[in-house]
């Protein structure tokens, strides 16, 4: 016999093997091919600008910002300097970004609200990234005269409350004006019109004040302070 049959489940099978069935090229892998139409519709990288204009608009929904502080909220989501100026630019041009409104909003929010001083307010400014000359101008719209009656104004409401001695008492309300960024000068006039209006020991206590020798050496000791720093 030239050859063995093989043999299938329904006898023997006498026919010759196939040709292609000796080297059967291997079957391709399942999934789309490479040139599918449906590769046009895969995603592409964002532009950068749009990310950064994205990320500066969140930003200003939550509240207004300066200019530095939006350059610094983009800078740690790793936008680079040239892309960030582009975008800052534009939105200078088109009125999104307004260092000068910011500040005098700012000034005058933060003043009614929380009875800050100018000192206090051009140290917020500088730390928000806005321009000595614009937090100047916007500090401009607030006066001695208005300052001096927001300090009093804060006394008189803490006065309601205070307890203690009345040195005591001119202790606190003096450094809480201080710490609002109060002149000494003011700090000190305020509190000592205050007591003297409160009662007949506060008046006397009062009476024994020299606000503008005390103010003199505060302010002294504030220059030193700062000198040494």
């Amino acid at each position: 016999m030239a050859g063995r049959r093989a043999r299938t489940g329904r006898g023997w099978d006498a026919s010759p093997p196939r040709a292609s069935d000796a080297a059967d090229p291997p079957r391709p892998r399942r999934g789309r091919r490479a040139d599918s139409p449906t590769d046009e519709l895969a995603p592409t990288p964002r532009d950068e600008s749009e990310v950064a204009r994205e990320i500066c608009l969140r930003q200003l929904a939550v509240r207004p910002r300066t200019r530095a502080e939006l350059a610094g909220a983009l800078a740690k989501r790793g936008i680079s300097e040239e892309v960030s100026a582009e975008v800052l630019d534009r939105y200078d041009e088109v009125g999104i970004i307004d260092d000068a409104a910011f500040a005098r909003a700012w000034v005058s929010s933060r003043h009614a609200g929380r009875g800050l001083a100018r000192r206090a307010l051009a140290n917020e400014l500088r730390r928000k990234g806005v321009d000595g000359e614009v937090a100047t101008e916007a500090l401009g719209e607030l006066d001695e005269e208005t300052e001096a009656d927001t300090a009093r104004g804060l006394v008189e409401r803490k006065l309601r409350t205070a307890r203690g001695e009345p040195d005591a008492v001119f202790r606190r309300l003096v450094g809480m004006l201080a710490r609002k960024g109060y002149p000494p000068g003011v700090a000190i006039r305020a509190v000592k019109d205050a007591l003297a209006a409160q009662s007949a020991e506060a008046a006397e206590f009062a009476e024994q004040i020299d606000a503008d020798a005390l103010a003199d050496a505060e302010g002294e000791l504030e220059r030193d302070a700062r000198s040494a720093d």
